[in-house]
C-alpha cells in the first residue's frame, strides 16, 4: 500500500561503486536499501535530526552495512548538505518535497551535488491519505513538483512505481556540451 523504498530503488539501476545522496534521510529507509546496490561505493545519508542520524547509523550496523555515511546538514541550504559540487551519481529525495519551506532553494542543492549526467529519484505523496502523509494543502503533485526539477534544468527519464499513495520519479542531469 505505501511506498517500499527497497522496491523502489530496484526500479533505479544503481550499480557498484556509485556515490549516492539521500537528502532528508529520515529513518534511513532509503539509504539501507541504495547501500545495499552500490557496494564498494557510499551512500550519504544527510538529516537534520540528529536523532534519526543515530539511528540510520545503528540500523547500517545491525545490517553489516559500512558503506553509509550519515551527515547532518541542512537540505534546504545552498551548500547546507555538506556534500561536494557535482559529487553524487545519484539522489534520493523521499516524502521531503512536501516538507520542505524553500523548495527551489533545495532543488538548486540537489542540482549542485549531482554529477552532469547523474539522476535524481523524487518520491513524494500523491494525495492525503486519511491522517497518514500531509495534509491536503501541503500535497506537492506531480505536475508541480516536475517543474520545480525542470526549471533547475533536470530532464524526466522515467516514472517510478511508488506505491497506491505516492508517485516516484526519475530525473537526470543533462551532459553540458561546451562545443
Amino acid at each position: 500500500m505505501f511506498a517500499n523504498p527497497e522496491t523502489i530503488i530496484r526500479q533505479c539501476a544503481l550499480s557498484e561503486g556509485m556515490q549516492v545522496a539521500d537528502l532528508g534521510a529520515g529513518s534511513g529507509a532509503y539509504a539501507i536499501a541504495a547501500a545495499r546496490h552500490v557496494r564498494g561505493g557510499k551512500v550519504y545519508a544527510v538529516e537534520v535530526q540528529k536523532e534519526l542520524l543515530t539511528r540510520i547509523q545503528n540500523e547500517a550496523s545491525h545490517a553489516h552495512l559500512t558503506n553509509i555515511e550519515i551527515l547532518w546538514g541542512n537540505i534546504e541550504k545552498y551548500g547546507g548538505t555538506k556534500l561536494k559540487d557535482a559529487s553524487m551519481d545519484f539522489v534520493i529525495a523521499s516524502n521531503v518535497l512536501f516538507q520542505v519551506e524553500d523548495r527551489n532553494a533545495f532543488v538548486r542543492e540537489i542540482s549542485r551535488v549531482t554529477k552532469p549526467g547523474g539522476r535524481v529519484l523524487l518520491v513524494d505523496w500523491s494525495d492525503s491519505f486519511g491522517g497518514m502523509g500531509p495534509s491536503g494543502e501541503h500535497v506537492i503533485t506531480k505536475p508541480i513538483a516536475e517543474s520545480f526539477f525542470i526549471s533547475e534544468g533536470f530532464l524526466v527519464e522515467k516514472e517510478v512505481s511508488a506505491g497506491a499513495h505516492h508517485y516516484g520519479i526519475l530525473f537526470n542531469k543533462p551532459v553540458v556540451s561546451h562545443t
